[in-house]
C-alpha cells in the first residue's frame, strides 16, 4: 500500500484539492488515533504518536494510494492547552467538516476502557446532523479480556443507539484486531461504485 504524508493545514487555504474521497479520524486526545491510523496503513510512524495528549494541532492529510485521503484531525478533551487554543482547534475541525465536499466518513475513536465523552457525543450529533457517516471504533481492546470488550461494545452500542449507524468496531493496534473490519467499512463508504 502506497501511503504518504501530503500536508498539514491550519485552515482551508492549506487543504489539498478535494479530488478524491476522504476519511477523517477524530477522537479524544490520547484515545489511540495515531496508532489506529498507523495500523490501518501498516506504517509505524506515519501519524506521530505521543504520550502527551493534544500533540496534533493541525489537520494532517495522507494520501492512501491514488484513491483516498486519510485526514488526522486534532484531538479534543483533556489536552493541556489554553482554552483559546482548544477553541481554535474546534473551529478548524468544524470548518473542515462543513466545507469538505469529498468527506466520505469520520472514524470516531473512543478508548474502550472509558465511557463516551461529551466530545464524542457532540461529534456524533454533528455528523448525524450533517449526514456524514460515522464509523465508531473502540480502541485499546487488548487492555480488556475478550468478554469484557464484547460487553463494552454492547453497552456503547445501546447508549449511543440513536447516533450510531452501526455497532462500533473493536480495535487494537497491538493485536490488529478489527483492522480488516474497519477497512471493510472504509472501502464501502469510499468506493466510487456506490
Amino acid at each position: 500500500m502506497d501511503v504518504k504524508f501530503i500536508t498539514s493545514a491550519g485552515g482551508p487555504s492549506g487543504f489539498p484539492i478535494a479530488d478524491r474521497p476522504e476519511v477523517a479520524f477524530a477522537g479524544r486526545s490520547n484515545a489511540g488515533k495515531s496508532s489506529l491510523i498507523n495500523t490501518l496503513t501498516n506504517r509505524k510512524k506515519l501519524a506521530r504518536t505521543s504520550g502527551t495528549p493534544g500533540r496534533t494541532r493541525l489537520i494532517n492529510f495522507f494520501a492512501v494510494g491514488e484513491e483516498v485521503y486519510f485526514v488526522d484531525l486534532p484531538g479534543y478533551g483533556f489536552a493541556r492547552v489554553p482554552v483559546s487554543v482548544r477553541k481554535s482547534w474546534m473551529h478548524l475541525v468544524e470548518t473542515y467538516l462543513e466545507i469538505r465536499p469529498t468527506l466520505a466518513a469520520v472514524v470516531v475513536i473512543i478508548d474502550i476502557r472509558r465511557e463516551p465523552s461529551k466530545g464524542d457525543i457532540d461529534l456524533l450529533h454533528r455528523l448525524k446532523m450533517r449526514g456524514i457517516p460515522a464509523i465508531p471504533a473502540l480502541t485499546k481492546s487488548d487492555k480488556l479480556s475478550r468478554g469484557k470488550a464484547a460487553e463494552k461494545r454492547t453497552a456503547v452500542t445501546r447508549s449511543l443507539l440513536e447516533l450510531l449507524p452501526l455497532p462500533p468496531v473493536v480495535f487494537s493496534s497491538k493485536t490488529r484486531e478489527g483492522r480488516d473490519e474497519l477497512w471493510g467499512q472504509i472501502n464501502k463508504l469510499t468506493s466510487t461504485d456506490r
